[in-house]
């Protein structure tokens, strides 16, 4: 199962919306998909039918929500969100795992593989979810 949490808080929506558009090109694989963020942000994104859309306004109540939501399973997983509280999280995941950001904290290269968009290209999604899914 893919493993999808999204901290839209977090990354820009530009770089969300890379993300929302790579999941419609996989919708048809078993996956859980939870986005967390300010109302505000959440409604910049057009997020697939099948995301689980949490409304947390507040400091970390964003990051809270996620790590409730976060299931330790085999799986990929994909973290969009460069804040350095979810490094334990992701150095403990036992299946390969993507982070997307910007500015991701540097301890996530050491234990992920890190794309940024706008940076990397909008197949640097894609490419790395056919690598892991095939």
């Amino acid at each position: 199962m893919l493993q999808v949490l999204v901290d839209a808080d977090n990354v820009p929506p530009a770089r969300l919306r890379e993300l929302a558009a790579a999941l419609t090109d996989v919708a048809s694989i078993d996956r859980r998909v939870v986005v967390a963020g300010h109302p505000d942000v959440l409604a910049e994104v057009t997020w697939p039918s099948d995301a689980t859309v949490l409304a947390a306004s507040g400091w970390q109540r964003a990051d809270v929500a996620l790590a409730a939501a976060y299931l330790p399973e085999p799986g990929p997983l994909v973290l969009a969100s460069g804040d350095g509280d979810f490094v334990h999280l992701v150095s403990r995941h036992p299946g390969p795992v993507l982070v997307i950001s910007e500015a991701p904290a540097g301890a996530f290269r050491d234990v992920a593989s890190v794309v940024d968009p706008a940076h990397d290209g909008p197949t640097a999604i894609p490419d790395w979810l056919r690598a892991v899914l095939d």
